[in-house]
């Protein structure tokens, strides 16, 4: 299949942008994505489009099976493709079901600051499931434990109780776009702070808070 597909995205200035993929290139998109989720200690941005448009194309490639004639090998050569790609949907949505359940005080605040026009961290199903999963949470706790607690403990911080994703971890990554003059941040404090050039096609092991724009940005690739 060669039909073009269009997909919304963001600009450098934060604004939508009508994006025209081939299917091909829609899948290459979700997998990028898919790894980078994989590897990445904190939520990335949402890819809503992303999801959305995928599941409209197993759709599609759903019903030209439906069409073809029986008994012929292209037949489950697709179906094998139609399962990998969504092998690769179901592991990404679940990776990011996954870190909102682990971190979810600390996304749910950081949506809190989100301004109009930049890319969320939460698609809206998914805020809606945080939202749902931490008063459910607070109902757990304040019928499980907290009421048998003294009356000036019966209240609980999960800011302070949840730990925040570690962004000072170590991730490895390959250089898709060069990048000039990227900051690196000391070992220890005894160590200056340095500047280093990233080669595309090169690949590195950096500390992930030093490169997590260059991850949003798609310059770099999480492997």
């Amino acid at each position: 299949m060669t039909e073009e597909l269009n997909l919304m995205g963001h600009d450098s200035d934060g604004g939508s942008e009508e994006v025209v993929l081939t299917p091909a290139e829609l899948i290459e998109r979700l997998e990028q994505a898919w790894m980078n989720e994989k590897f990445a200690p904190d939520l990335l941005e949402s890819k809503p489009e992303i999801v959305e448009c995928v599941m409209e194309q197993l759709d599609h490639m759903e019903e030209n099976l439906r069409r073809a004639k029986k008994g012929d090998l292209k037949v489950s050569i697709h179906r094998m493709e139609m399962e990998r790609i969504r092998y690769v949907l179901s592991s990404y949505l679940r990776c990011r079901l996954m870190k909102i359940e682990k971190f979810f005080p600390h996304i749910l605040e950081k949506e809190k600051t989100h301004h109009e026009g930049e890319p969320s961290s939460l698609s809206p199903e998914e805020f809606a499931f945080a939202k749902e999963y931490m008063a459910n949470t607070e109902t757990y706790l304040k019928n499980v434990a907290l009421r048998h607690m003294p009356p000036n403990l019966q209240k609980v911080d999960l800011l302070r109780s949840v730990p925040k994703p570690d962004l000072d971890s170590y991730v490895f990554l390959r250089v898709k776009e060069r990048q000039e003059n990227i900051m690196v941040e000391p070992e220890t404090d005894e160590q200056r702070d340095y500047v280093i050039d990233l080669e595309e096609g090169s690949q590195h092991l950096i500390r992930y808070k030093t490169i997590a724009p260059l991850v949003a940005s798609g310059a770099v690739q999480l492997i």
